[in-house]
């Protein structure tokens, strides 16, 4: 198989993450098939793609008449079952390692032997849910950053058994998207969340401790380093409960304190404080504007 011979791609999730790689996908001019379990998630997802398509649209990006084309490609769907029609899959469910394997289960079951299956985790093993696909060679990572329409790098993970073709296939179709490809070995939170997620639990840690406050050790950071937002600002961004699950993984493949998550981190996510998606984290969100809490 080559990347022209791939027609059609299956997203399953419709959540922050799925609905962006489907916009993406759509837009460079695949047919997507976009699953979830929810009528109610699916039409969310669709009006922030369209959202999304229309931006790019008032920026330039993308020309009037291929917004309506775009939309036309992505078809929502309740039932993983039709993604068998499909060449590729990629996963984007949340980062539950039992969920996630249990769904490329299904999928090895589901999907032609030839079919790739790609997951979007950020921590996750791929080499586990290659194992329960039964097809582990046919299995990578394909880890997009967020926001994904306008983030450009994607990390291209290799499992122990990713065969050469399969991986060529995952950089072809991310190069194609006009994104910027690094490929990694599989290994807990992968390149960028291996460095990303110590720094920002670091960070919250500090807060804890009372070493400055949320907006103080935000704006330190973008001053001082020339971040383009602070790591409690971009936790937020993230979702409390996503950084916790996945310092967590971290922390628990590789069995180093230093990965611990801070419990502060865990109070705010056992609150229901999940950061912007819920309208309170580090700050609080009204009309999108960030308020310190």
């Amino acid at each position: 198989m080559t990347i022209d011979d791939i027609q059609t791609i299956g997203v399953v999730g419709a959540g922050q993450m799925g609905r962006g790689i489907a916009q993406v996908l759509a837009i460079t001019g695949w047919n997507v098939l976009l699953v979830d379990v929810t009528e109610e998630a699916l039409e969310n997802a669709t009006r922030k793609i369209w959202q999304g398509v229309m931006k790019a649209v008032e920026k330039g990006a993308l020309q009037g008449n291929q917004a309506g084309s775009a939309m036309a490609r992505i078809q929502p769907l309740k039932q993983v079952k039709h993604v068998r029609e499909a060449q590729m899959v990629i996963e984007a469910i949340p980062e539950d390692a039992d969920m996630k394997r249990a769904l490329f289960a299904q999928l090895g079951h589901l999907c032609e032997p030839s079919t790739l299956l790609a997951s979007n985790t950020s921590s996750i093993s791929i080499t586990s849910l290659g194992t329960a696909s039964g097809r582990p060679d046919r299995v990578v990572g394909i880890h997009f950053m967020n926001p994904v329409p306008v983030m450009r790098l994607v990390e291209v993970v290799r499992a122990a058994e990713t065969s050469d073709d399969t991986l060529e296939l995952a950089l072809a179709l991310v190069r194609r998207t006009g994104k910027t490809p690094v490929v990694c070995n599989d290994s807990p939170g992968f390149i960028v969340n291996r460095l990303l997620m110590p720094m920002i639990n670091e960070a919250i840690f500090a807060l804890e401790a009372g070493v400055a406050t949320a907006e103080a050790i935000d704006l330190a950071m973008v001053e001082g380093t020339n971040a383009p937002m602070g790591p409690l600002a971009l936790a937020d961004r993230i979702g409390l409960d996503t950084v916790l699950a996945i310092c967590e993984v971290i922390h628990h493949d590789l069995g180093d304190p230093k990965f611990r998550p801070c419990p502060l981190l865990r109070s705010y996510v056992e609150a229901g404080w999940l950061g912007k998606k819920s309208g309170h984290g580090f700050y609080l969100y009204e009309d999108k504007t960030a308020k310190v809490t």
